[in-house]
């Protein structure tokens, strides 16, 4: 090598050193695993690569609890990630967490983006924003709790692979024909008993979670889940358990697995969980949130799940620069309806979803378009706005106890349901002293 070559060669590895170290990394603590991780990575790597400034590393904390108890050990730690992924059940959390957070519509205004809440979906936009209007954390991943089931198993078992099952009575009987008839060892599973058969169960049906509008009317709030609707609905489940029809995978997703083996061939889960479905290459079909013809001109209308993306306060200028600059990416309308048509997570915006629309995606995908029309249906009602309690996820805990104790038969549902209103309201109410 010849001094000249040699010198330019120097040269430019300082170049390029200089600009790695110039680039500000951006942490960001996430949940997703399976296809939605891929989907998480791919988005990095795109935004990483379409400048030079800011370099947004994805790092996996494992389940959706499990990353909201890392975010408040790294508060207390000093030790906080850009920005971090909250399950929707964690928004009461984060909202009472105060100074730890900075509202999201703030970094956007502060990077010198206009934030402009009418290109949200209402539904979401409102669900993760104060009384004022002002967006708090960025809606990521939101997701509605769908029907899915295995049309060959349908097939199979006699039922209509083209008709699914709309009402709770006929998801039942449906999942005993399957069991029944020999198509699969299992008729029907569900992830997420506490969102999908409480709180959107609730809000489906029209019927009250928690006293003070389900908490986001604030004052002292007490569940009401201990009513008849509910104690009929999961001795049903119960019943289905006993008999070898129902079964249970766990407190959040991990039913799903029981589906994609074929194992049961009914499943109730969010939209975002489409992914591994499609992946799976299963011969599938869509239907909406069954609902209960008890409820009160039910259906009514669906709540978010999910996920959103909050930013903790104490950072510089610089960071939430390029903070603002990573969300105003995830904003846009083309990789919105990707992100909507490959994940089954909703639009954040309304041009993504007129967009995905127009393209004929959900002539073509029939079903995909249930997620939004299921929470954009109706105009909520004081039942079907959501749920906001502080300690929401512990309360989920609660009733999760009490439901497998339920399961494995050492006690009925109107027990299970009584004992787990007493334990939550005195947790609800030590929460807020």
């Amino acid at each position: 090598m010849t001094v000249r070559s040699l010198a330019l060669a120097l040269t430019m590895g300082a170049a390029f050193a200089t600009s790695a170290e110039a680039a500000t990394e951006l942490q960001w603590w996430h949940a997703m695993n399976g296809a939605n991780n891929e989907v998480v990575e791919e988005l990095a790597k795109e935004f990483n690569a379409s400048q030079g400034d800011y370099v947004i590393k994805p790092v996996f904390k494992g389940t959706y609890p499990e990353t909201l108890n890392a975010g408040i050990a790294a508060f207390r730690a000093k030790q906080t990630p850009a920005i971090i992924q909250v399950f929707d059940v964690g928004t009461g959390v984060m909202m009472g967490a105060g100074g730890a957070i900075k509202p999201v519509a703030e970094v956007l205004e502060q990077g010198g983006y206009t934030f402009d809440k009418s290109q949200y979906l209402p539904g979401i936009v409102n669900y993760y924003s104060k009384p004022d209007g002002t967006m708090l954390s960025f809606p990521y991943n939101s997701s509605s709790p769908i029907l899915y089931y295995n049309k060959d198993t349908f097939q199979k078992a006699g039922l209509d692979a083209e008709n699914p099952p709309k009402t709770w009575d006929e998801v039942f009987a449906a999942a005993r024909k399957i069991k029944e008839s020999g198509a699969a060892p299992c008729g029907y599973t569900s992830t997420w008993l506490t969102w999908i058969h409480l709180e959107n169960f609730a809000a489906w049906n029209n019927v009250s979670y928690a006293s003070g509008e389900n908490g986001l009317a604030g004052g002292k709030v007490e569940l009401a889940i201990d009513a008849p609707i509910y104690a009929d609905h999961f001795q049903a489940i119960a019943d289905l358990a006993k008999e070898g029809v129902f079964r249970y995978g766990g407190r959040t997703s991990e039913a799903k697995q029981l589906f994609l083996s074929g194992e049961c061939g009914i499943l109730t889960e969010s939209s975002g969980g489409l992914g591994d479905v499609v992946k799976s290459g299963m011969n599938y079909g869509i239907g909406q949130l069954p609902y209960d013809t008890k409820g009160n001109n039910a259906p009514q209308n669906t709540t978010p799940g999910g996920a959103s993306l909050w930013v903790f306060a104490g950072k510089s200028d610089d960071e939430y620069k390029g903070i603002a600059q990573f969300f105003h990416f995830l904003s846009q309308t083309d990789i919105q309806s990707r992100l909507h048509q490959k994940s089954g997570y909703l639009p954040v915006t309304l041009e993504a979803y007129e967009a995905t629309k127009k393209s004929g995606f959900y002539e073509k995908n029939p079903g995909r378009e249930t997620p939004i029309t299921q929470m954009m249906g109706k105009p909520p009602t004081e039942n079907s706005k959501g749920v906001r309690l502080v300690n929401l996820p512990q309360v989920r805990d609660i009733e999760n106890e009490e439901f497998e104790a339920m399961l494995n038969g050492s006690q009925d549902a109107k027990t299970a349901l009584a004992k787990a209103k007493q334990r939550g309201d005195a947790a609800i109410a030590a929460a807020t002293r």
